[in-house]
């Protein structure tokens, strides 16, 4: 149990999250860099010729620059292993986000200097303070235009409720930006837009009280430097390592992914300042890998079709304690069977590395032959337990679908069952018409777009979509209602799930009060369970 132990303890995992465009997806490869992961970063945008991200994987998110799902990312650095969740910024994607953020540690937010916090930045958070997870804030784009480092914090602490300890100072901003200031070590360290795409390139840093600071950045930089400094020691919270690890203060770090100013610095502090894999809750109490001899795991995402070659299914695990070898078995909990977990492996995002061994804190990705779903639990322990489940989100966006060859139906229905079970889609059935009539919801109207193109692209399927004017989605909760009885409102419509349970759609939020009303003892939940 000591060596499963001590590689537990050697665990890093976090999710990365941001407003798109944040620089997320290039501060991710930064750090694969220092883990000397790849040799050279790609570039998210640019010109046809440019490499894509390493993270965006997908042929649709090569076409828009943007990440539409999330990626698992591993690499070693200053005897740690790191796992890396890189999720998706966009808000149409936000619930691949959600389940992701179940599987992580702690989590990274970036932020826009010169933008603070967005909207999505918000929603996210939200998940993690739900979580009590420990919160790391990389400001980015410093070698351009910001916001006043004041109004910055501020825009964090109220927009987010959390208190902020910056652990570095920028001094300037955009053409101006001359470094970061070590609050700590009273050390400068000096901005050089010299090492974009490598890990060469030292950074200078120099004592705050050497002489040759005033020339290196400005007489003028360094008393506004030390005005600031004043005002943030008698104002500024102070750093608090047991606040951090309850989620309650966010330490804050400057500095340019792009550049690869900040990145190096970033990666050492946050190392010293997060934990080893967390205990986990699930129905038997608390399930802590320090002391769980026992391999245990959740299925936290589903992925069909990462290889086009193959054609296959992954299911992607958070290993929550003990070892994992290659080829064992386990007992699904769910599926009350024991099943042999096949085909083990780790991604660096579509590139695939089989592995013979993980362990708790890791995230691995095991063939699914279409047997597992979200929320699913694995163990070997002999006392079964079940961790706590992840909520399946509400659609806020429905639409009619058909395929436009008739004679596709087999490959149309495969492609959208697969797709639901990956969790991007619901999928349901109008009521009373069998499955001839496909309703899809999704949570952001983007995820059509990425359904239509899966459907032509992955099943050779072309499909119509007829959007539909519903807003609003309630599951009945009462297992003896009789649909055919129920008296709703004109903007209602009846529809049932895959598992054959009765839905309501509903345009106005009004029409749901007034239903109730009308039926007595009815119970309608937002939520849906898996």
């Amino acid at each position: 149990m000591s060596n499963i132990t001590e590689e537990i303890k050697k665990r890093r995992t976090f999710a990365i999250i941001s407003h798109p465009d944040a620089g997320k997806t290039t501060l991710t490869e930064k750090f694969l860099l220092y883990g000397g992961a790849i040799n050279q970063a790609g570039s998210v945008k640019g010109k046809a010729t440019a490499k894509h991200a390493v993270s965006d994987w997908m042929e649709i998110e090569k076409e828009r620059g943007i990440s539409v799902t999330s990626s698992v990312l591993q690499f070693n650095y200053d005897d740690k292993c790191i796992n890396i969740l890189d999720t998706p910024g966009h808000q149409d994607f936000s619930e691949d986000t959600y389940r992701t953020l179940m599987a992580a540690d702690s989590a990274v937010m970036v932020i826009d200097a010169s933008k603070g916090v967005e909207a999505q930045t918000r929603k996210l958070f939200k998940v993690c303070v739900m979580r009590h997870i420990p919160i790391f804030t990389f400001i980015n784009k410093m070698d351009r235009e910001a916001r006043d480092t004041f109004e910055l914090l501020d825009d964090i602490e109220k927009e987010l409720g959390i208190a902020t300890c910056p652990i570095n100072w920028p001094i300037g901003s955009g053409k101006d930006f001359r470094g970061v200031y070590d609050r700590q070590k009273q050390e400068v360290e000096l901005f050089s837009d010299t090492h974009k795409g490598t890990t060469q390139g030292e950074v200078k840093k120099v004592d705050v009280h050497n002489p040759e600071i005033d020339w290196l950045i400005g007489t003028e930089r360094k008393s506004a430097l030390e005005e600031e400094i004043e005002l943030q020691d008698g104002a500024g919270a102070e750093f608090d390592q047991e606040m951090v690890d309850r989620g309650e203060l966010s330490p804050v770090f400057f500095g340019s992914a792009l550049t690869n100013f900040g990145v190096e610095t970033f990666l050492q502090h946050f190392l010293k300042m997060t934990t080893s894999p967390l205990p986990r809750n699930s129905d038997k109490g608390e399930i802590d890998p320090m002391s769980e001899p026992d391999f245990s795991a959740f299925v936290f995402k589903i992925q069909a079709n990462m290889n086009k070659a193959h054609r296959d299914r992954i299911a992607f695990m958070r290993i929550c304690s003990g070892e994992f070898k290659a080829g064992m078995n386990v007992y699904h909990v769910q599926g009350g069977k024991e099943v042999r977990l096949s085909q083990p492996q780790q991604m660096m995002a579509s590139e695939r590395k089989i592995i013979d061994e993980a362990y708790g804190g890791d995230i691995i990705g095991v063939f699914d032959p279409g047997i597992f779903a979200i929320g699913d639990t694995l163990t070997t322990s002999k006392e079964r337990f079940a961790y706590e489940g992840i909520p399946t989100f509400a659609p806020e966006h429905f639409a009619r679908v058909r395929q436009v060859d008739t004679m596709k139906r087999k490959q149309f229905m495969k492609g959208v069952n697969q797709i639901a079970q990956e969790g991007a889609i619901q999928i349901f059935q109008e009521y009373n018409t069998g499955m001839e009539e496909i309703i899809v919801g999704v949570v952001g109207v983007l995820q059509f777009d990425v359904l239509k193109y899966r459907l032509e692209n992955e099943y050779n399927v072309e499909i119509r979509l007829d959007s539909l004017p519903y807003e609003h989605i309630r599951w009945i909760e009462n297992e003896d209602v009789d649909l055919d009885k129920l008296i709703g409102t004109s903007d209602m419509k009846k529809i049932k799930d895959l598992k054959e349970r009765p839905l309501l759609l509903f345009v106005n939020s009004w029409s749901i009060k007034m239903t109730l009303d009308r039926n007595e003892g009815l119970e309608l939940s937002e939520f849906g369970r898996s």
